[in-house]
């Protein structure tokens, strides 16, 4: 433990393994995006139910969220994410080996709760370096973001040249890897919460009223996520189709565009280390809103959704880096709890953005589904902008 934790916070080498983790988790969530109609079209589904798997992931992401990640703050953290993982190892070979959508649907929500372990990883790290939270959440950040969103390319490629089967297949390949270098490099820590379960999932909710900045920060998340996954859920039918008529490889290629944002996401961790966090946020939500009106002005060019890609993913991704390294000062010793108020949230916003995307993909096809995600962002817009009482007073 000596040699993975300095007088500064965590070494480079844990950091390096722990992005690495919360990327090939986090991943798993994102993988059938790229892939829904390969699998609509394995088992004779409509887009529709296919669609619902991505629904029903991230509703399985949301439940370990909430009932799983307060155990981080009673439990040994180490420890909570070496048996999801085991977990999540299993229910992957499962999944490649499914015979019907009914499997695929069952298997998709328990994929969603094993892995939160990338959630206990980011409280973890934070509980440990707190002189430059930021810049190693961040770090940490980065690679969940591109776990996010290289999933898209990953089983975007293996689905075209193998079998979507094959997606998680190699997942669960990746997560016995990484299995094993956590179990050598993950630190061990201390929890310092010693009540019953109930009493646990209790003081989690009590978070919420403790801290306006974790409500704030909260809706502020789940907004703009939910703008994220249904402008990636509704983005794969929109280039399958007329014009584009693009394959899943060449679809799953916007993810690369996607992953230079991703990049960016320690450089806004290191603004809020230096109390930049309201500048930081005001700019990455014009961003988002100037990537949707590119999205909506010039819907049928592929070099303009680049472009609304790489600016959209910027912004969010620089939004939620802000957030959670703002939410991360509030109390180091409920840092568990508090994240699971904030990724709770913010899935759920995931859940409903993805859902009123298909809708709205449905009833008006994509010119419905950007006026839906520019209402989204406009709200966030203004929780962002709105005057702010002192934290002193209403943080505690």
């Amino acid at each position: 433990m000596e040699k993975q934790i300095s007088s500064n916070g965590l070494t480079k080498i844990p950091v390096v393994i722990m992005a690495i983790a919360a990327g090939v988790c986090v991943a798993n969530v994102y993988y059938n995006q790229p892939i829904l109609k390969d699998i609509a079209s394995s088992f004779g589904v409509s887009e529709g139910e296919a669609g619902s798997i991505s629904v029903l992931t991230q509703v399985g992401y949301g439940l370990g969220l909430f009932f799983l990640i307060p155990l981080g703050d009673k439990i040994n953290k180490k420890k909570l994410i070496l048996c999801l993982m085991i977990c999540l190892f299993f229910l992957l070979i499962f999944m490649t080996f499914s015979q019907n959508i009914i499997q695929v649907w069952i298997l998709s929500v328990a994929i969603g709760i094993a892995t939160v372990s990338a959630q206990v990883i980011l409280p973890l790290a934070a509980s440990i370096d707190r002189v430059t939270t930021g810049k190693t959440v961040g770090n940490i950040f980065t690679g969940l973001l591109i776990g996010i969103l290289g999933a898209r390319v990953f089983s975007g490629y293996i689905a075209e040249w193998l079998s979507w089967r094959y997606v998680y297949g190699f997942s669960a390949v990746i997560i016995l890897i990484v299995l094993v270098l956590l179990n050598i490099y993950l630190p061990n820590i201390e929890n310092e919460f010693n009540g019953y379960y109930l009493e646990l999932l209790s003081s989690t909710l009590q978070q919420l009223k403790r801290f306006s900045l974790l409500r704030e920060a909260s809706l502020i998340g789940g907004l703009l996520f939910g703008v994220f996954c249904s402008f990636w859920t509704t983005l794969t039918f929109h280039l399958s189709g007329a014009p584009f008529n693009f394959q899943s490889d060449t679809i799953g290629m916007y993810g690369f565009v996607a992953i230079a944002g991703a990049l960016m996401a320690p450089v806004f961790g290191k603004l809020a280390d230096r109390g930049n966090s309201q500048r930081s946020l005001t700019i990455a939500v014009s961003m988002v809103i100037v990537s949707l009106v590119i999205a909506k002005i010039a819907s049928n060019s592929a070099l303009a959704i680049a472009i609304a890609v790489l600016l959209l993913d910027v912004g969010v991704q620089a939004i939620q880096v802000t957030n959670v390294a703002r939410i991360y000062t509030l109390d180091a010793k409920s840092n568990s709890r508090i994240n699971t108020v904030y990724m709770t949230t913010y899935f759920i916003g995931g859940s409903v953005g993805t859902s009123i995307g298909l809708l709205c993909w449905n009833l008006g096809g994509w010119n419905l589904v950007t006026w839906q995600m520019l209402v989204f962002t406009l709200l966030a817009f203004f929780i962002i902008v709105k005057p702010k009482k002192s934290t002193a007073i209403t943080n505690k």
